[in-house]
Parts: C-alpha cells; structure tokens; sequence
C-alpha cells in the first residue's frame, strides 16, 4: 500500500529520493539519490557525449531537437499529470506551462545556427590587410540546477539553449518535483539514444554543490538570491561561469489612463496563477490615487471567484511546506504594521493551501513589500503619480520583471523601471517571448537565457583574423621603420584627431 507523508516533502530512503503530493501526501514517486561520486561519472559521461553532440552541428543537433518537440507536444496531457501530481499545479497551468518550453526548444532548435555560427566581421581601416571572422563554440559540459514552481519551462530555457549550442548537460532537478527532471531526461533520451547527452542527478542542496564543483564548464542556476550567492561562491574556487536567476519581487504600476478591467484580471493572474509560487509573479501594485479604489475593486471581485483546492481548482496546493511559514509572517506582520485585507488575511493560510490575500496600504518598510513571499498574496499600495510608483518600485534590490497598465505613458514607465522585463498592459509575457532574454538584475541575478542572447549564454565566442593581404601600414611588427611609424601617426590624426 501507498505510504502517506507530509505533504510535499522529498525524503530520501534506502537509496532513492521520494517525491510526494503537496496535497495529499501520497507518494508521486521514486527516483535514484546520487552521491558525489555519481555527479562526477555523470559529468565525464556528458563530457564524452558532448563531442558527439557537438560534432552533429547545427543542422544536426536541429533535427534531434525538433524530434524532442514533437515528442514533448504529443505527450503533453502526460507531463502535465506529472506535474501537477508532483508539484501540485493545476493542470491548465502546467499545460500552459509546457507548450511555453515548446516554443523555446523548438526557437533555440531552429535559431541556433544563425546567432551562433561562423560569420564575417568588418574589419577597420588600420587593419584592413586582415578579415575578421566570429563564431560561438559550446563550452562542453553545462550543470543545470532547477526550481520546483516551473520543473518544465525554467530548465528548458537553459537546457534547450544549452544543447542548441552544441553542449551536453547535466541537471540537477529540485528534489521536490525529481520526477518531472526524471521525465524530461528521459524523453529526450528516446529521440537520442546514440550518446548519453542529457544526465539527470538527483538529490538535495549538496548534490547540487557537488555539481558546482564537479569540473563542468558553466551552471546555471535557478532559484533564491540567498542559494545563487552559495552557487557563485562555489563556482568562484574553479572559475566556472555561471548564470544565475535568483527572484524577485515584482510590481505592477496602474498608471491613471490605464484600462482598469484590462489591468485587474491580467494582475490576478500575475500575482495569483501557480498559487504565487512565480519568480515573475507580480507581489505588489502601485496604483495611482484616481483609479485606485475602483482598481481595487475589480482586483477584489476576480480574486475573490477563484476556487482552492488539488483538482480542477484554479489555486493548487504550496508546494513547499515551510513557505507556508513564511506566508503566514508576512501576512501577519503586513496587518500588525496597519495593513488591511480586502480579501483573505491572517486565516488565508489554510495548510496545506493558502487562499487569495489581498492586502491594502502596506507600509514599504515591511516584510512584506521588501522581501519575496512566493504565496498567493498581493499588495496594492497608492501612490500620487507615477513618478512616486517608479520609485517604490525600484526601491528593492531586486530587479527581475514588471508591469505597467496604462496608454500614454505606459512604455516611458517601464523603460524607467529596474528591471531586466516589462511588460506593458499584460503580465508575465515576456518569459513567453521566445526572441527575448529573460533575466534580471541586482538580486535578481544575471545573465540571461532565451533568446539570441540566450543561445550566445551557453556558447564561448571565438574571434579569428585572417590575412588577406600585405600589411600597407606596418604596425605589429620589428621589422616597421621610423617612415612606417610617421604613416601610423598621419593616419591617425586623419582618421580620429577631427574636431567635432
């Protein structure tokens, strides 16, 4: 019979890390726990099939890829049961969420070889005996190490873009959804089995630094600022690069011309899909004087329709046990601090779910406003223009995405905004956009995956000079003469002393 644990915490038994419902408790699944020693065979594994992988080139690598898509989009109603079992998300979530890392594999499959292959540079005159050529070789081995809230969509946008350069991966899921990194693996092994290109190891944070340290060429990491510092700092001993996306605490900015009905139900759905458990989600509104009330209103009236529960509820279950702890503190020191809740409040935590909180007035010196909740709580605070939301909003030391909601000014205002990503009259829309980086700053990381500059993340740029000719300025060379040198001088003069 099926044992019954608290929900949602990942133990390890006899050798095997056990996944289970956030919900229920009931075990999801089982997966092998490695050890260090595992990571490192794991790492020389992917290593040796990296230079197969590699050595398919682009167009190669493209049709496996594609094979990988198809198979992902044929079995999507599959993984989406996966992760919703696992994790505890909806399953209309989770099927959003998977043809989202759709898109991305089959735009870094299809992309790769334009931003990343060999091409013609510009030379400049004072080099022009030479052609200048740049090309983005794979780095060769790429750990991935990935968050829970989105087990589909947050790893593929390294992975994918990783393969797409020619590198072999080695990921390390969290060990709250194991299965679902399992699955993903496992998939893309049946469309490639020549070559173990794709490892998965499973475990907890040390396995994780264990893959920091294990010789690979870059990581990527997602997850809280706190974990990423830790990340960089292992990574510091071997030079490894790394790629981090490490939170955040995103505002919305309802600007006074802003369609309210627009703004409202794209803010319940950035602040509240996935039960607030988004890195991107939206966790505070600015919302200027004129419109606030009737904002709040029609915020309150969405929120207040969504229904809680494990299936076929728009809010699932949090997935994490002790966030719920830190929910709780939030909400309660948000009302002690004189905060007020227009929905839910302090008996929103309701283990384990937690119900829509809507809190009003929240002074900005709180917890609440200046740290992340990852629950499905918001803070809507007015402010007299937009100025004022600018600079709250930009009073954190994060910085990953945003929202404005308005029509003059609404793209002057999320340019102003600190921030890797805005979005203008929509939410969380950017990390869909395949043609785009995703990725933040301060707190919030850096680096950034998706997109062309995405795809050059996971690849060494390599610039060669050809000669192509006799050099008519001698300049890097013994054998110059002190005419070759009064040439050097004129020509400089001619080309750069104008005054302008």
């Amino acid at each position: 019979m099926t044992a019954v644990r608290v929900p949602g915490a990942p133990v390890i038994e006899d050798g095997w890390l056990v996944s289970t419902s956030p919900a229920t408790g009931v075990e999801v699944a089982r997966v092998p726990a490695a050890d260090p020693a595992d990571v490192t065979r794991a790492v020389a594994r992917a290593r040796e099939a990296g230079l197969w992988w590699a050595g398919l080139g682009f167009t190669g690598r493209r049709e496996r890829l594609l094979r990988w898509r198809g198979l992902l989009a044929r079995r999507i109603e599959e993984l989406a049961e996966l992760v919703h079992a696992e994790g505890g998300k909806p399953v209309g979530d989770a099927v959003v969420e998977i043809l989202t890392a759709i898109e991305h594999i089959d735009w870094a499959a299809r992309n790769a070889g334009r931003v990343l292959g060999s091409r013609r540079v510009r030379s400049r005159v004072i080099l022009a005996e030479f052609s200048a050529h740049l090309e983005y070789q794979p780095y060769g081995v790429v750990g991935m190490i990935g968050p829970w809230n989105y087990p589909v969509f947050t790893p593929i946008g390294s992975i994918a873009y990783a393969l797409a350069a020619g590198n072999a991966v080695v990921f390390k899921p969290s060990e709250y959804t194991p299965m679902v990194g399992q699955w993903l693996a496992d998939s893309f092994a049946e469309v490639v089995p020549e070559q173990p290109v794709f490892n998965v190891v499973h475990g907890f944070g040390d396995i994780g630094a264990a893959l920091c340290r294990s010789g690979v060429d870059k990581v990527a990491f997602t997850g809280s600022a706190a974990t990423a510092k830790k990340v960089m700092g292992a990574c510091a001993a071997t030079l490894t690069p790394v790629l981090l996306e490490a939170g955040g605490k995103d505002a919305m900015i309802v600007d006074s011309d802003a369609d309210l009905d627009a703004a409202a139900e794209a803010c319940v759905w950035g602040a509240l899909t996935n039960a607030g458990q988004t890195c991107i989600g939206i966790e505070r509104v600015y919302a200027v004087e004129p419109v606030f009330d009737a904002f709040v209103a029609k915020v309150v009236e969405r929120a207040g329709r969504l229904t809680v529960g494990a299936d076929g509820a728009d809010i699932g279950p949090i997935t994490m046990p002790h966030q719920l702890d830190v929910i709780r503190r939030h909400i309660d020191d948000a009302l002690a601090q004189g905060g007020r809740a227009a929905l839910g409040g302090a008996d929103a935590v309701r283990p384990p779910y937690v119900h829509p909180t809507v809190l009003l007035d929240v002074p900005e010196d709180s917890i609440a406003v200046r740290e992340e909740t990852f629950g499905p709580t918001l803070i809507v605070n007015r402010v007299r223009d937009a100025d004022e939301a600018i600079d709250r909003a930009n009073a954190l030391p994060y910085g990953l995405g945003g929202s404005v909601f308005g029509r003059r000014r609404a793209v002057a205002i999320a340019r102003r905004l600190r921030s890797g990503m805005a979005a203008v009259n929509s939410t969380l829309s950017f990390a869909g956009m395949s043609t785009l980086p995703f990725g933040g700053v301060g707190e919030s990381g850096f680096g950034r995956i998706h997109g062309e500059d995405g795809l050059r993340e996971f690849g060494r740029p390599k610039a060669i000079t050809r000669r192509r000719g006799p050099s008519l300025l001698p300049a890097m060379t013994f054998e110059r003469t002190a005419t070759d040198v009064a040439r050097l001088v004129k020509v400089a003069k001619l080309l750069y002393g104008r005054r302008r």
